[in-house]
């Protein structure tokens, strides 16, 4: 055996507090004396009974401040579409009934589809397309009507 081929070891172990006078952490197992801390764990946020910094600042800050209110489409590709038979009208209840999208969310949001993969039959889709869906569902022979 060489220090050379010892296994590295980076991180060390947690300390166990308590354990007996063998420890040598035997009386106030690594707290220090009295006080507050020695005593009790403290919240992170805890700033020593001053109003809290998160109580300071005004109301409405940060990302969720200006949330958009109107939820983005649920989003389709051409893939998905590709395994519908020849001829299908494509709708929201088409979908749904193809496990393509579920319900409640394509009701409450809308569907979109987006040009992603190729499709090889012809199709009527009746929902918002992307000029580059457009183009591939027209070049298979399919209608777009929205």
């Amino acid at each position: 055996m060489a220090l050379h081929t010892l296994t590295k070891i980076t991180s060390k172990r947690k300390k166990r507090l308590g354990q007996g006078h063998g420890s040598g952490r035997v009386k106030t197992s690594g707290r220090g004396t009295k006080g507050q801390k020695a005593r009790h764990s403290i919240g992170l946020s805890f700033e020593g009974g001053a109003l809290p910094l998160k109580k300071r600042i005004p109301f409405l800050r940060g990302k969720a401040r200006n949330k958009p209110f109107v939820a983005k489409p649920v989003v389709i590709n051409l893939t998905d579409l590709s395994r519908l038979p020849k001829d299908t009208v494509v709708d929201v209840p088409a979908l749904v009934k193809f496990n393509i999208v579920e319900k409640e969310q394509a009701q409450a949001r809308g569907v979109k589809v987006l040009g992603d993969g190729e499709v090889s039959v012809s199709l009527m889709v009746k929902l918002p397309v992307s000029s580059s869906a457009r183009k591939k569902i027209e070049k298979a022979n399919g209608t777009v009507e929205a």
